[in-house]
């Protein structure tokens, strides 16, 4: 289990527990509680502010459980959502924009936080070969966003993340029917091929920069 894996585990089953316990959350962990919400809310910004998410994450299940109808958790929520993209750490961003969208998907930021939630799998993406379930997730949340949200300001960049997913699954599918073809496995290649074949990327449409074209995007 990698760390921000674990770390989603802890922050769920805290949150959980807030539900079970209510604003005795807090005390089970052994942390600080009986604060007012501005008071923990000013805590998630100074931790942020001194790179400490470990300590902002606890104290946002703190704000949550002990005001649970507080309106500092929607910003709160956001705010540490960017902490954890702006230090790259992708699951943890896209947990707390799952958050969000479960209690403001109805109102609120939802057409620009479920952009946010794409770019965040799309980052959190490293090897192609490796991440095929996040990349066809990808793919498909980018589609549907795109059948949401056509007019969307968000909506090219969108569209540029789910054509370089499709292409990396081109370039996959293509290079292990090139493994086939020189292990002798000529219907094996063919499957792959026709996978291809299907697909509205060509190999002419691709041009992969040294750097890996996945990143480019944001760069």
């Amino acid at each position: 289990m990698t760390i921000q894996y674990r770390r989603i585990w802890i922050l769920t089953t805290l949150l959980v527990a807030t539900l079970v316990f209510g604003g005795c959350a807090s005390k089970f962990k052994g942390e600080e509680y009986g604060k007012n919400d501005q008071e923990w809310y000013q805590q998630i910004g100074d931790s942020i502010a001194k790179n400490s998410l470990d300590k902002a994450d606890n104290y946002f299940v703190s704000l949550k459980s002990e005001h649970p109808q507080s309106p500092l958790i929607e910003t709160a929520t956001i705010m540490i959502a960017h902490a954890h993209m702006d230090k790259e750490e992708y699951l943890l961003a896209g947990y707390f924009y799952d958050e969000y969208l479960k209690r403001y998907g109805n109102f609120g930021m939802v057409e620009y936080v479920e952009f946010m939630k794409i770019k965040a799998s799309f980052l959190g993406i490293k090897k192609y070969y490796r991440d095929q379930k996040l990349i066809m997730d990808t793919i498909d949340k980018g589609e549907k966003y795109l059948l949401t949200y056509p007019s969307s300001q968000y909506a090219p960049m969108v569209d540029n993340m789910v054509i370089r997913l499709k292409m990396s699954q081109y370039l996959l599918n293509e290079n292990i029917a090139s493994l086939y073809d020189r292990t002798g496995k000529k219907r094996a290649a063919k499957i792959y091929r026709e996978k291809n074949s299907a697909s509205p990327i060509q190999m002419k449409d691709i041009a992969v920069p040294e750097k890996g074209f996945l990143m480019s995007i944001f760069e």
